[in-house]
């Protein structure tokens, strides 16, 4: 048995949840648009070809803004095939993902998509083989009440008023050597300061993302984030993040640590923010979009890309990246959400990638269902149940080595309050073996009104997984809570399974406190 002390400080805020901390990602890559979230002819389909068994999940799963339409694709996409009579539009090779794009889907179609799902519109611009005249006309397409040639273009083809679209990255991983238009950092800053001049001229309410590094290990991480920040720090709202983990040669103690990963990763990039804003004198904030993160494996990635390369073959939405998810996975999805909220200080929002088939909490089949995967469920859970503020904790627990990342703390947590007094735990227990015996303190008089664990089901192993036709893993009551009453405080002793993610929510057995709300 693991022991760990967790102490929470109600009355001390980290800071505010941020709602686009919940985010998804729809990129026009595999099977994510076609035969993801669009199928005409499936029996769930609407009106206009999407499915509404699909549409059901992702409203479930509590996504609060989507990123579209990529991701590399957006790198070689001209946003005018997207629009107008579908039987008009031109059927285009896409590059990034040696696929045919057949536009039968474009900014209307999503937009109308988006609307029906309840989220936020996060659009990209085309930086790599487009500019900044192209961003502008998108915008000014978009966002403009009429009276232009492309504000009444749009109206022509249907949409009267305007998408009203404010968020928007420029560009995408411009420091990669596979992005179509690929640039140093000083050519992406000048392209993305420009066009984000451009963009304030033309809509004023517009918040934009410049692209960040691709990953960590970018030999150019760090110099790319400071010279790209001196270009754009007086233009931009945001830089992104993007941060993939998975399990290599078997070191699951690295993989359970991926949020240690996700902590010092924030931290750098925070540190560089901090860095040139001092250099430039400017007081204005910028925020960190973790706009693509997820756990991956690029299932099937080398079998189907590389064989349609060398065949010459360009086919339509093909099986790109569809992972099997398993419990393990799932576990560090939700150690994942808890770094993200306890940097919701400086992280201001965040997209799961990607929502349907392509490394998706959600998978379906052609003429066939849709289902959840195992990390479907942390995601969930924690954009339903993080509301109000991040509030401070502090735990002791042990340690444990690991390749990676050195000791490592073998239980994980983050807290948050709401405007109501309730208040939700989120804890990790990362040992492969043991269970961690955690006791918890906060103030006032509360009681476990839910508490809910993901972990090994009967009969399964850490391996197991969720398909079309069996889904064993599913989040179960954690019945191992003891609750006590005393001086003012409450004290509980929780019992988590190992390789383990869970959720309590306690509310007050009185309304809550002002105190608890500063």
């Amino acid at each position: 048995m693991i022991p760990a002390d967790l102490r929470v400080h109600l009355g001390e805020t980290v800071a505010a949840v941020p709602p686009r901390l919940f985010g998804g990602f729809v990129e026009h890559m595999g099977r994510c648009v076609y035969q993801g979230i669009y199928e005409p002819g499936h029996p769930a389909a609407d009106a206009g070809g999407f499915r509404s068994d699909v549409l059901a999940l992702v409203r479930e799963l509590g996504v609060t803004v989507v990123r579209y339409p990529g991701g590399n694709f957006v790198s070689g996409y001209r946003w005018e095939d997207g629009v107008g009579p579908r039987e008009q539009r031109p059927v285009r090779l896409d590059a990034a993902w040696h696929s045919t794009e057949t536009n039968q889907v474009g900014l209307h179609e999503f937009a109308d998509w988006a609307a029906k799902a309840g989220l936020e519109v996060m659009q990209a611009v085309n930086l790599g083989t487009r500019g900044i005249e192209e961003a502008g006309d998108l915008l000014e397409y978009s966002n403009h009440p009429g009276g232009t040639e492309l504000s009444d273009r749009r109206r022509a083809n249907g949409a009267e008023e305007p998408f009203g679209i404010t968020l928007w990255c420029l560009g995408n991983e411009m420091d990669g050597p596979w992005q179509i238009g690929h640039k140093n950092a000083d050519e992406y800053g000048r392209l993305a300061a420009e066009t984000a001049r451009y963009m304030k001229f033309l809509d004023h309410r517009v918040e934009l993302v410049v692209a960040g590094s691709s990953n960590m290990e970018m030999p150019t991480f760090g110099e790319w984030e400071r010279t790209v920040l001196r270009h754009t720090a007086d233009q931009v709202d945001h830089i992104s993040v993007h941060a993939y983990y998975e399990e290599t040669d078997g070191d699951v103690a690295s993989f359970l640590a991926s949020g240690v990963g996700l902590d010092r990763y924030l931290a750098t990039v925070a540190g560089i923010i901090d860095e040139v804003r001092a250099e430039l004198g400017l007081s204005r904030p910028i925020g960190i979009s973790v706009d693509e993160w997820n756990v991956w494996y690029q299932t099937d990635w080398n079998e189907n890309h590389k064989d349609a390369v060398l065949s010459g073959d360009w086919p339509e939405s093909p099986r790109l990246i569809e992972d099997a998810y398993t419990v393990t996975d799932a576990v560090v999805v939700g150690s994942l959400l808890i770094s993200l909220l306890r940097n919701s200080d400086r992280v201001s929002m965040a997209n799961l990638a990607q929502l349907v088939n392509v490394i998706a909490p959600i998978r379906c089949e052609p003429d066939g269902p849709a289902w959840r995967q195992t990390t479907f469920f942390p995601f969930a859970l924690t954009s339903a149940r993080a509301r109000g503020r991040v509030v401070r904790t502090e735990l002791k627990t042990p340690t444990a080595p690991t390749a990676r990342y050195g000791e490592v703390d073998l239980v994980d947590s983050v807290a948050t309050i709401a405007d109501d007094g309730s208040v939700s735990l989120f804890v990790v227990n990362r040992s492969t073996a043991d269970e961690a015996s955690v006791s918890v303190e906060l103030a006032g008089d509360l009681i476990v009104a839910d508490a809910q664990t993901l972990t090994v089901p009967p009969g399964g192993d850490r391996f197991t997984r969720n398909t079309q036709d069996a889904q064993p893993v599913a989040p179960v009551v954690l019945d191992a809570v003891a609750r006590e009453v005393a001086d003012g405080l409450t004290r509980l002793r929780i019992s988590l399974p190992p390789i383990s993610w869970s959720v309590l929510t306690l509310r007050p057995t009185t309304a809550p406190q002002e105190a608890l709300r500063a």
